[in-house]
């Protein structure tokens, strides 16, 4: 039994307290090799398997465990049961229902005379069992850890279909114990597929019908209902999980076809203190997908060492988001402006109505239900329904989850489920995509659609009707300043999108920095064609204009469209995205004299998002030549971390440095960078030594609280940084000048471990993008990773049509360019880039098809 070591098996007789009866138990006990290495026990971790598998489920976890305490690590007894009827436990031959597996493990652990602290560990209906046994021994308990499991089944919800299927009538039998079969589909859900030897380890304590009738035991106990014998039993443990205050540990394959995200939701509302981490991709056999004992370690070492929170101002220091909108409630000037208007034309709202849409919303949403606390998806494009809606949400304390059209339905669908909000609020396209991909939450539409409409796509109430309710209802409460306050997703352009989390004292933060470094007053106005802050213009407390373009698609704006929004606007500052702003400078020989007047007017532009070149920062000048030109360097998790202007790349031009200079720090915001090592992995203390290349650690009032149901992610992004304040490790690779400068010089995962030490790509592509044959460049790693070779990949001037190498001029060039020697040089017609800012190129993917390509593959796209 491959991973399993046969010194930790075990079996007892144990005396069942409902019968008297003696039951053989078998299970897996680390105790012995722990006095074997001389190592004392800080506590207990007592694992359950679920259905339909057994103690070998936990192998992994009792490996590393063992190795823990050898390096003299805090030392945890590991004991993994066989629940009877199940892996080499007793078949007693009587039917076993919750109740009595909850008494069943008791007998057991009385048996071993058991003490604590304990820490209970499930996975699947395990999971259950485990926190059964935890709700009855609070005296003992240290906390609960569970994997894919559930406590509560919402009523009028069926329960999931391969249930229903394996306990049907007729069905379970000949599915649960005549044949393996739902044994086998179990173990096919694990993605990569289990490894032969280890599927035979599952199966082995299954091999007849008669040693499997504890699976169809089991499924058979499922209390779908509360006429089942087991309801009541489950409906207690729920609520006993509800009382437990102490740590907890949720660990989650979301791709579960049994027990999916909804149960992990009703297990965070009971459970809100849990740390929560869903391996993204994983699914049902998450024991078996991910490395689920490396973070059960983590967690229980960190308990210990958790430092307590930071300290933050005191509530007089808070002004919440909404306090401008409060102030300019009787004001008929113009709040919002959206050029973006179906069918041309321009939308004005003045402050008046937009504060009084948002109170009305904020009181109708409150009349159907939706509480503080509860998360609303927010589906509706830039302009002010959108402002409107936002802003209620917020007031009224409920978390607003915004996601980018951007990340695609695939990306889009997988940032809703794993937020799983309790409302969704949306125009028809997104409700219908709400309807088609099983998205969670009560349905409120924009607009007010046919009555069957409403019904086919599952729509509880319309904007307009809430907006009516909203007349009459009392306004709830406001939220306090570091309750939760929105959930905004990442462009998925390293990877996954995660959902970052803001409190409300963190968001009002971010528009104090950004008044205060753009001097912004009610005066100001802004023009925003960049999503995340063209919600900003009311909390500022100036006016905002949105122009004529798809936001979630930048290269639909034009510079007539700039023009023309900031001359309805009047607004002396303009916010665009990097890939915006190319199309801006392209369409630029289209303005007229009355659209160069408009944009003269301009003092302020900024863009950020990604790094702009001083050639695109310039010529943008050019078109608003009375501006001055920011490119502020931040990310979805703190906005703005530093800013440079024009002048001051010019002036960083004549450096030695390489990478991208993206100036100082705003404000009291703080920049450190932790060395690199020869692996290419920041391990050095975080610094503000000059010249040293590693990764980028920042601080500020307005980082992120956390991200969301990624505890292992904010685990990394915290590691090793200052105990003074709250910090994050960006991910991003640059250092600091003498002058206290930050550069950037690309992503931790794309520096290259090379034989000579680590390599960043960013500053060796700036070398080759000064060819005139080159429009961008890639640098990117083939080989065995500490003697990587890089390699350019490019985009050519004039673009080639297909793949292929680079022309030896034009290789010629880009060698003597650089001083860091290249195997090849491949040109390609584009390189890949992500959609929300059309400018951050994906190197991963390069570096594989470099590879493959390279070793003889296709030359095909990358």
């Amino acid at each position: 039994m491959p991973g399993l070591d046969p010194r930790v098996s075990r079996t007892r007789l144990v005396t069942d307290s409902r019968t008297g009866s003696a039951r053989e138990w078998h299970y897996l006990d680390t105790v012995d090799e722990l006095d074997r290495l001389a190592a004392r026990p800080v506590g207990t971790i007592l694992a359950v398997h679920g259905n339909p598998t057994w103690s070998y489920l936990w192998r992994d976890l009792f490996s590393a465990s063992l190795r823990a305490a050898e390096r003299g690590e805090p030392a945890w007894r590991v004991i993994a049961v066989d629940q009877l009827e199940m892996g080499y436990s007793a078949r007693t031959g009587t039917t076993r229902p919750l109740a009595q597996r909850v008494r069943d493990l008791t007998d057991l652990t009385d048996a071993l005379a058991l003490d604590g602290p304990v820490m209970t560990l499930g996975h699947d209906w395990g999971g259950v069992i485990a926190l059964g046994w935890a709700v009855d021994h609070p005296e003992q308990l240290a906390g609960v850890m569970s994997l894919n499991t559930a406590v509560h089944h919402p009523p009028g919800v069926p329960i999931p279909a391969p249930l229903r299927v394996a306990g049907a009538r007729g069905v379970l039998a000949t599915s649960t114990v005549t044949t393996p079969a739902f044994l086998e589909t179990t173990l096919s859900l694990a993605r990569p597929a289990l490894d032969p030897a280890v599927r035979d380890a599952y199966r082995a304590p299954y091999r007849s019908a008669e040693r499997r009738r504890g699976i169809g035991g089991f499924v058979a106990d499922i209390p779908v209902d509360a006429r089942h014998d087991s309801f009541a039993e489950l409906q207690r443990i729920a609520a006993g999980v509800a009382e437990l205050a102490v740590p907890a540990l949720l660990l989650w394959g979301p791709r579960d076809p049994i027990f999916g995200d909804r149960y992990l939701d009703d297990l965070v509302d009971r459970l809100p203190q849990a740390d929560v981490h869903r391996f993204e991709g994983a699914g049902h056999l998450v024991a078996e997908e991910r490395d689920y004992a490396s973070a059960v370690l983590a967690w229980l070492g960190d308990l210990g060492e958790k430092p307590a929170p930071a300290a933050v101002d005191d509530g007089a220091s808070f002004t919440p988001l909404w306090a401008a909108l409060d102030a300019r409630r009787h004001d008929d000037d113009d709040a919002v402006i959206d050029m973006a208007v179906r069918g041309g034309g321009e939308r004005h709202v003045s402050w008046r109505r937009l504060d009084d849409r948002v109170r009305r919303i904020a009181a109708g949403l409150a009349s159907v239900g939706v509480r503080k606390g509860q998360r609303v998806s927010v589906l509706v494009p830039p302009g002010p329904t959108l402002t409107a809606v936002v802003y209620a949400c917020l007031r009224m304390g409920a978390v607003v989850v915004v996601a980018d059209a951007g990340l695609g339905v695939h990306g889009l669908s997988r940032a809703v489920r794993g937020a799983w909000p309790d409302v969704i609020i949306g125009e028809a396209r997104g409700l219908a995509a709400a309807r088609t991909l099983g998205w969670p939450g009560m349905r409120i539409s924009v607009a007010r659609l046919p009555r069957a409409s409403a019904r086919l796509l599952g729509v509880a109430h319309d904007l307009r009707s809430i907006i009516d309710r909203g007349a009459s209802a009392p306004l709830p409460a406001e939220p306090a300043a570091d309750d939760p306050a929105a959930i905004l997703f990442t462009s998925g352009s390293t990877g996954p999108a995660k959902g970052v989390a803001y409190t409300h004292r963190q968001l009002s933060a971010l528009r104090d920095v950004l008044a205060a470094h753009f001097a912004i007053t009610a005066d100001t106005g802004l023009v925003t064609g960049f999503a995340p802050f063209a919600l900003l213009g009311p909390a500022l407390g100036t006016r905002s204009a949105t122009p004529a373009m798809d936001v979630s698609a930048p290269r639909t704006l034009t510079a007539r469209a700039v023009a023309a929004a900031v001359r309805a606007s009047a607004s002396q500052i303009v916010f665009l995205s990097p890939a915006a702003i190319l199309n801006v400078v392209a369409t630029a020989d289209a303005l007229d004299a009355d659209d160069r007047a408009a944009l003269a007017t301009v003092r302020t532009f900024l863009s950020t998002g990604a790094p702009v070149g001083e050639p695109l920062l310039a010529a943008a000048a050019h078109l608003m030549p009375n501006a001055e030109p920011h490119t502020p360097y931040g990310m979805t998790e703190c906005l703005l971390v530093t800013d440079v202007t024009l002048a001051g790349i010019r002036s960083a031009a004549a450096a030695p440095d390489r990478g991208v200079c993206v100036g100082t720090p705003i404000g009291a915001n703080r920049v450190l960078i932790s060395a690199l090592d020869a692996d290419g992995a920041a391990v050095g203390a975080p610094s503000s030594a000059p010249g040293v290349l590693g990764e980028v650690v920042i601080s500020a009032a307005h980082l992120k609280t956390s991200y969301d149901r990624l505890w292992l992610t904010d685990r990394v992004a915290q590691l090793d940084t200052p105990g003074d304040g709250r910090w994050h490790r960006t991910g991003d690779v640059g250092h600091l000048d003498a002058d206290g400068r930050l550069w950037i010089e690309g992503r931790l995962p794309h520096v290259l471990a090379t034989a000579d030490g680590p390599l960043a790509p960013v500053g060796p592509e700036q070398r080759i993008e000064g060819s005139a044959h080159v429009r961008r460049a890639a640098v990117v790693g083939v080989g065995p990773h500490g003697l990587r070779q890089a390699v350019a990949v490019v985009e050519t001037v004039p673009a080639v049509t297909r793949p292929g190498l680079a022309s030896p001029d034009v290789t010629a060039d880009i060698r003597a360019r650089i001083d860091v020697p290249l195997v090849a040089v491949l040109a390609i017609p584009s390189l890949p880039t992500d959609i929300r800012h059309n400018s951050k190129i994906d190197r991963t993917r390069l570096s594989r098809w470099a590879e493959r390509t390279l070793a003889g593959g296709r030359m095909g796209q990358p």
